[in-house]
């Protein structure tokens, strides 16, 4: 069934597409409280237990290359469908992996299917929608499907304590099916038979290539991906953040993910209200500029007051956060707009970027950090810096 867009989007909608993109968040958050108790069970170093999260997100990052793609070939609604049902069954797997070497197996079939709902999601907006209308529903997504990792980790937390570790990959397998069965009820076909072209290898990695070779492509998503990483950090760091550092227990994870989540949903309420109002680059100026601020400040106060208080933390945390989502829905739409005739390809290069640089700042800089919390504040400072450098780079078209 081919969609025709209604002159607005809807909540409902909105909530569809937030909903498809929730899988990634709670693949990776519900999965935080039961860190120590898969330490022990298998005999793990820190390091080792990390190497979960990398399994994951690499498979994840490289298998983006593929769903914008497949969806561009054989349609939207088949694509989601499809990638959810094997993610369900490769989180089967998880629940149910017997050792070490097998749960990481598992974690990357895991991550390689879970990415085919926020990709094809990203493109369907843009079939349906241009302009400030685009913009708005790509905040509305943003605000709803910002609260996935701020549920995620309680959830995990309750259902670790009440049941076990294996149980959280046994209500990731209920997500799953939940997602598919939504998804066959509700979810419409934005990207007819006659705008298709043949999947083919080849082509997928000569349209790869001639997207990423962009020049405005490339430092766009590199400076999207490094202002996203200047949180993802903490998150990669929640563990020994909210158990060694403060000293939290297992079900107060959303001590960390409530201001990080109220970051984003905050910040995407506020570029959809600017849609129309404020020119893009001015929103992205200030976005930067925030997070800039508030990593300055965070490293600043932890320099001179190593106990900070936890509110004061949280305070800064969301301040990062929200810069971070002023600019996001803002760059998403102009990456898109650079290939119109491919935006499922183009939303699958853009998510393979920023998936890579969390991958290598989870799997690499979090370890390295080993929970600082000074050094995780000048990582976001360092993020938004660098992110805002590479923006003015690229933005020089006029403004919009």
């Amino acid at each position: 069934m081919t969609h025709h867009p209604d002159p607005r989007p809807t909540l409902g909608l909105a909530a569809l597409l937030a909903f498809l993109s929730m899988l990634s968040p709670f693949s990776l958050d519900t999965f935080f409280p039961s860190f120590p108790a898969i330490a022990q069970e298998f005999s793990l170093s820190a390091l080792q237990l990390q190497q979960t999260l990398t399994a994951y997100l690499v498979p994840y990052g490289l298998t983006m290359l593929l769903h914008g793609p497949l969806s561009d070939a054989y349609g939207r609604r088949r694509t989601i469908l499809v990638g959810v049902s094997l993610y369900t069954v490769a989180s089967i797997a998880c629940a149910s992996a017997q050792g070490f070497g097998a749960l990481l197996v598992f974690r990357a079939l895991q991550g390689a299917t879970a990415g085919a709902g926020m990709v094809v999601a990203r493109a369907v907006v843009r079939d349906l929608y241009s302009g400030h209308e685009a913009q708005r529903l790509m905040s509305l997504i943003t605000m709803l499907f910002g609260f996935a990792p701020a549920v995620a980790p309680v959830i995990g937390g309750w259902v670790h304590v009440a049941f076990g570790w294996r149980a959280v990959f046994v209500f990731l397998v209920l997500l799953g099916l939940a997602t598919v069965l939504i998804s066959w009820w509700r979810l419409p076909e934005t990207h007819p038979p006659e705008r298709r072209f043949a999947f083919q290898f080849g082509t997928l990695i000569s349209l790869s290539w001639r997207i990423v070779s962009h020049r405005e492509f490339l430092l766009l998503s590199l400076a999207a991906g490094l202002h996203f990483a200047s949180v993802i950090a903490y998150i990669g760091a929640a563990p020994a953040i909210v158990l060694e550092r403060w000293h939290l227990g297992e079900t107060q994870f959303a001590m960390l993910f409530i201001p990080v989540i109220g970051g984003f949903v905050a910040g995407a309420f506020a570029s959809g209200r600017m849609a129309g109002r404020l020119s893009q680059r001015a929103q992205c100026q200030a976005g930067y500029a925030i997070s800039a601020i508030g990593g300055l400040a965070s490293s600043t106060a932890l320099a001179c007051f190593p106990q900070l208080p936890i509110p004061v933390q949280q305070l800064l945390i969301f301040t990062v956060a929200f810069g971070v989502q002023v600019v996001s829905p803002i760059i998403t739409l102009r990456l898109l707009d650079l290939f119109p005739d491919t935006r499922g390809s183009v939303s699958s290069v853009q998510a393979f970027v920023a998936i890579m640089i969390a991958a290598a700042t989870m799997g690499i800089v979090v370890p390295a950090l080993h929970g600082s919390l000074f050094g995780l504040a000048l990582g976001s400072l360092f993020g938004a810096l660098a992110g805002w450098g590479l923006w003015r780079m690229a933005w020089t078209a006029p403004a919009r």
